[in-house]
């Protein structure tokens, strides 16, 4: 995509990921180190390699935070070409951001169960902000660790990759690890007929309108 294109994804990434936001440069990294070491002690999160889903998301959280940081510096096949804006990721990563983004999380709480008193709204959904608050985290554990824990496998890849799910879509498309790690510059994760991968047709529809330019090989 072209260098417009690319920031207006990194503020559109931080609208949608909000207090939970992770800057596409360090996740690029651990993305592609996850590939390269894939269900080995050198994957940054593999549910094979921690005693269970907190301790691996803490492993990930502390690797994230070194690539972030510029603390650690990846391996050039895994920093070459991958998106760069720091003054905004540092900016979005910063605690007031977050802060305030729970503010504004915890603000519709309140208007939509005590104000308005929106229809099939209950005080018991507080509860739930703690996952909208931390939503990234939450998606990154379901992903990592069920994706390659549980399911089937189309493909042997010599890791524990597995598809979770046959239609993904709470996951958009995510859950088909087994079909990514095979496969992992094709832009449908979905493969067998019964698969289905609700973020390819959106993929499609940005490459038709010259958002984005899908490689032909």
């Amino acid at each position: 995509m072209t260098k417009f294109w690319e920031r207006f994804f990194y503020i559109f990434t931080w609208i949608c990921q909000g207090s939970s936001y992770l800057s596409p440069r360090a996740y690029a990294v651990l993305h592609r180190m996850h590939h390269a070491y894939s269900d080995t002690p050198k994957d940054p999160h593999s549910p094979h390699h921690t005693e269970n889903l907190f301790t691996m998301m803490w492993k990930t959280k502390n690797i994230y935070n070194d690539y972030f940081s510029f603390k650690l510096k990846p391996e050039e096949r895994f920093s070459k070409d991958v998106p760069d804006w720091n003054k905004f990721d540092l900016f979005a990563d910063s605690m007031i951001a977050r802060v305030g983004w729970g503010m504004f999380y915890v603000l519709i709480y309140v208007l939509s169960i005590s104000v308005f008193e929106l229809a099939g709204t209950h005080w018991w959904m507080y509860f739930l902000l703690p996952i909208h608050l931390m939503m990234g985290p939450v998606h990154g554990a379901i992903v990592n660790w069920s994706g390659h824990k549980y399911g089937y496998a189309n493909f042997d890849n010599n890791d524990k990759s597995k598809n979770s799910l046959l239609l993904d879509v709470l996951m958009l498309g995510e859950l088909f690890q087994n079909n990514h790690h095979k496969l992992p510059n094709r832009p449908n994760f979905a493969v067998k007929w019964y698969e289905f991968d609700p973020t390819y047709p959106i993929v499609k529809i940005l490459h038709s309108t010259g958002i984005i330019k899908l490689r032909t090989a």
